[in-house]
């Protein structure tokens, strides 16, 4: 049998590719659908949006909607709290009694590791999974027991809200039964710069001078080029961090906003 080369084999493909688009674009242009194919679309009317990629984003993973603070002031997710600014945001709940209760303490840590940032240009939302059961006064009394300083927000609201809110911002799990089981979530947290549409996730459950480093890489970075204006930070840089001055801290893993 004759050997086959990368390069045949690339072209095997195109040429099978080009044969099968061939005979789709025929189909279509005698208003037919090819073998296995779709039927024509001649005569439908489509309604593209001239949208830019950060209204897409927005859209797609910053849903709009109503939160209640644990002041009982009521706010809306992206116009009030996250459009302009830096944010970190994490999932929890009063209840939980594993992962919440740590991260929420590191995330604190963080705060003093940021030097008076927290509600100045960096701005940290706890939202909770249990909204049934987490009032603002049970929010005020964890956000209390924790530590959290200045520019932190703890954000309860509507079951259905809450679900369209975390699904938007990718903490599910596939198995809709294990994802309504509010102890299987993500130790996650969510790192981002709105205006400059940069996001990216860090493990909550890391070491507190592993995830300030994380937050000064995504937002401080050193600014090169602009988007519509705005000065953009140049993602391949990483910086120094607390953590050991002689290596430079693992990237965070960045968000796969569709």
């Amino acid at each position: 049998m004759k050997r086959m080369t990368r390069r045949g084999w690339l072209a095997s493909v195109g040429a099978a590719g080009a044969t099968a688009a061939g005979a789709v674009a025929a189909a279509h242009a005698q208003g037919k659908p090819a073998a296995g194919g779709k039927p024509s679309n001649e005569g439908k009317r489509y309604n593209f949006q001239n949208l830019s990629p950060r209204e897409l984003i927005q859209r797609r993973h910053l849903p709009n909607v109503e939160l209640v603070t644990q002041d009982g002031a009521r706010v809306h997710f992206y116009d009030d709290l996250v459009k302009d600014r830096r944010v970190v945001i994490q999932f929890m709940f009063t209840r939980c009694k594993d992962i919440c209760p740590v991260i929420t303490h590191h995330l604190a840590e963080v705060q003093g590791l940021l030097g008076g940032r927290g509600g100045r240009d960096i701005f940290f939302y706890s939202i909770s999974l249990s909204p049934e059961e987490d009032t603002p006064r049970e929010l005020r009394a964890f956000a209390r027991e924790h530590g959290a300083g200045p520019g932190w927000t703890f954000l309860t609201g509507k079951p259905e809200d809450i679900l369209h809110l975390r699904r938007s911002l990718g903490f599910y799990l596939d198995d809709p039964r294990q994802d309504a089981d509010r102890n299987n979530h993500s130790g996650m947290i969510v790192v981002g710069t709105e205006p400059l549409m940069r996001w990216a996730m860090c493990e909550g459950g890391a070491k507190p001078e592993w995830i300030a480093t994380v937050i000064r890489t995504e937002m401080d970075a050193p600014l090169q080029g602009a988007v519509d204006g705005i000065t953009q930070a140049d993602t391949a840089i990483r910086l120094k961090g607390t953590v050991n001055e002689s290596k430079q801290a693992a990237p965070a893993g960045h968000m796969h906003m569709k």
